[in-house]
């Protein structure tokens, strides 16, 4: 392939034009260096996505970037020769659309480090279904396990269930033989959530959790995505030497507990950071994504495609809080 080569890509800038993102043409030559280089057949959009591309949270480190950090893909040349062309591969986080080009263009350059062989029992679209929030809700789920979280303890709670992570913790809950419950603002949205396999639905306006250090404990652990008072709350009411896994803050980054559940209940608290996961960890929870957590609902959850030019449409829908699970981005 020529150094040449120009393709579509949807990049990110920040200049003194202002901040800005779009689709426009490229080189192979041009992208972020790397040892693999990637035709890229599908990315996905995450909430990091749309922050990125609208400028509303400061998640570029340098510009210009292309958006997008995940990617799947075959594999159009490299000087590795643990790949070779051909080859189908996948990369989340790992410095994609934060550090070096992503995934929302038709080429992509990886480091060889970084660049997961796509696992038997997935397709390339299957991995992009799944991608960063498959991912996260696996990674969280993976640390729980190492920290002691048994499904005979009793049910985990999903926060932000109706999201993407939400979505996959559930059916990933489920596939590992926890019972699992879910907390969304989206009433509406129950029968889905249940399809997905909760045994119950709470509404979040609805949700009190008494002002006392320590309430009635209701669940056995917790996969959270919105932090703030929500988390604050669960931390209040799990079960002792239960696991609250914090995946996100799309509520705040604040957070206001007492020690008390600490250190009369031995709750732990784990931090769930998919963006840096050490290479053996990340070989592990794909191959669990590959084979016993594999999502029954994946064509549920991600059946929404879309290509470059309505990234823009799907970033507005999700910072306002419009989104229903996963939606794939399509670059074949």
């Amino acid at each position: 392939m020529s150094a040449t080569t120009t393709f579509n890509a949807f990049r990110i800038h920040n200049d003194a034009a202002g901040y800005r993102a779009g689709v426009e043409e490229m080189r192979v030559d041009d992208l972020s260096p790397g040892e693999v280089l990637v035709k890229v057949a599908y990315s996905s959009v995450n909430y990091k996505d749309a922050l990125a591309g609208t400028g509303k949270g400061k998640i570029l480190r340098q510009f210009p970037l292309n958006g997008g950090i995940d990617v799947a893909g075959y594999v159009a040349a490299s000087s590795d020769p643990a790949f070779r062309e051909g080859d189908a591969v996948l990369c989340t986080g790992c410095g994609l659309s934060e550090t070096r080009d992503g995934g929302y263009a038709q080429y992509a350059r990886l480091e060889s480090k970084w660049t997961i062989p796509l696992p038997d029992g997935l397709t390339l679209r299957e991995s992009m279904q799944l991608g960063t929030a498959g991912f996260t809700a696996a990674l969280a789920l993976t640390q729980m396990i190492r920290n002691g979280q048994q499904p005979d303890m009793g049910p985990i709670v999903v926060t932000g269930a109706t999201g993407g992570v939400g979505s996959l913790a559930i059916d990933i809950l489920t596939r590992a033989g926890f019972e699992a419950h879910a907390i969304t603002g989206k009433v509406e949205q129950f029968d889905y959530l249940i399809g997905l396999g909760a045994k119950q639905c709470i509404a979040r306006e609805g949700l009190y959790w008494g002002q006392r250090p320590l309430e009635t404990a209701r669940w056995a652990g917790a996969i959270d995505n919105v932090g703030g008072d929500m988390l604050a709350g669960l931390s209040r009411v799990i079960r002792p030497y239960g696991n609250i896994a914090t995946c996100g803050n799309a509520a705040s980054i604040e957070l206001a507990t007492t020690v008390m559940p600490f250190i009369i209940r031995g709750l732990s608290i784990l931090g769930v950071a998919s963006a840096g996961t050490a290479r053996a960890l990340r070989d592990e929870v794909w191959r669990q994504l590959a084979g016993p957590w594999k999502p029954a609902h994946l064509a549920t959850i991600a059946g929404r495609e879309v290509d470059l030019a309505a990234l823009p449409a799907t970033f507005a829908t999700m910072i306002g809080g419009g989104s229903l699970g996963r939606t794939l981005v399509r670059l074949a």
